[in-house]
């Protein structure tokens, strides 16, 4: 029988995201999802690649225009602040077309800025057909934007992450960011700093880009409490050499300000590593505090501090951290994940049920 044009799009997508690897090591979930999508039978158009914010705005637009009829719904990340205009851009187009789609919020900065542009974000989310977010926070959190936002975690590769027990961990702390001040990185040293004393053997280890100068602070800071010498400063890894760096460290620190659901997070409790997080946006949703991780006030060194000590001086919490860390983040596995995006993406190029449960 030959197919008919809304066969032939039925499990074909256009995915409109940040698909910058090739300028840096990281990757954007939409990145690997587009793969596994295509790996497993999907026609998948993806935007946009450009290097610059100007070049990927127009390069999102005419590809939703020049690939019309190979699509049959789009998928579309929503970030804050100047990306929200382009989300807003893009959709306008894809209704103009009456092409379906599906929004993914993401960033942690989303609830402050629909606060700002309460009108903007209402409009947009219940102009699609569904909307998605990567943590229980952001559901919560704009629900009153739309009231029906369905919770679809961030995935990871379980498989790629070597679990090792911390069952007596060493002051071998990791941090892994980019340089960033919304992630507040210069509170890592200062941990450091009121430690060192009591474990002069305390090595911290940092991993990542540098984005707005916030490096040179750090360096600063390290420099005035003297403890250059216990610091590595690494830059950014690979995608795949991450969980090998990971294991380096028995304590991950995770110091931001502003938050959702980190992949890196995700990535140490997969690697059996004791996370200590500040409990700030989508954190709470993600550590289970004094279960598989523990979390303290933002901007509070001294706070961070004796979690550490806690961690090194009770080896059965330590171990008990570490153990269901992992378990955790068996529920984010590709394999668990991938299938609900799936029948989510099936549905809506259907025209069906858009429920992934």
């Amino acid at each position: 029988m030959q197919a008919t044009p809304h066969d032939s799009l039925s499990r074909s997508i256009l995915i409109i995201g940040f698909f910058l690897s090739q300028f840096s090591r990281g990757r954007a979930v939409c990145e690997d999802l587009a793969e596994r999508l295509t790996a497993n039978g999907w026609h998948v158009l993806t935007a946009s690649g450009r290097g610059t914010r100007a070049g990927r705005v127009i390069d999102m637009l005419f590809s939703v225009w020049r690939h019309r009829a190979a699509y049959g719904a789009a998928q579309v990340d929503v970030y804050s602040g100047s990306a929200f205009l382009w989300a807003e851009a893009v959709c306008w187009l894809l209704r103009r077309l009456k092409k379906p789609y599906l929004l993914v919020l993401r960033g942690g900065n989303l609830p402050e800025y629909a606060a700002k542009h309460a009108g903007s974000v209402s409009r947009l989310l219940q102009s699609a057909v569904t909307v998605t977010a990567p943590s229980g926070y952001l559901v919560d959190e704009l629900r009153a934007y739309r009231d029906d936002i369905q919770l679809l975690p961030n995935p990871i590769d379980i498989a790629r992450y070597t679990f090792q027990q911390r069952t007596n961990p060493r002051p071998r702390l990791m941090w892994l960011r980019s340089f960033h001040r919304i992630y507040n990185p210069q509170l890592a040293p200062k941990v450091v700093g009121l430690l060192v004393d009591e474990f002069p053997e305390i090595h911290l280890t940092m991993v990542g880009p540098d984005k707005d100068g916030s490096l040179e602070l750090v360096q600063q800071t390290a420099h005035a409490l003297g403890i250059e010498g216990r610091m590595t400063l690494i830059g950014q890894v690979a995608k795949q050499d991450v969980p090998d760096t990971m294991n380096q460290g028995d304590i991950f620190i995770n110091t931001t300000g502003i938050d959702n659901t980190p992949v890196s997070v995700m990535e140490a409790m997969a690697c059996g590593l004791c996370v200590v997080s500040t409990q700030v946006g989508g954190i709470p949703y993600l550590v289970d505090d004094e279960v598989d991780g523990l979390l303290v006030p933002p901007e509070a060194p001294e706070a961070m501090a004796e979690a550490i000590r806690r961690i090194l001086r009770d080896t059965t919490l330590a171990s008990g951290l570490s153990a269901n860390a992992r378990a955790k983040t068996a529920e984010f596995d590709w394999g668990v994940i991938l299938p609900k995006w799936e029948t989510l993406l099936s549905n809506l190029t259907a025209g069906g049920d858009i429920s992934p449960r």
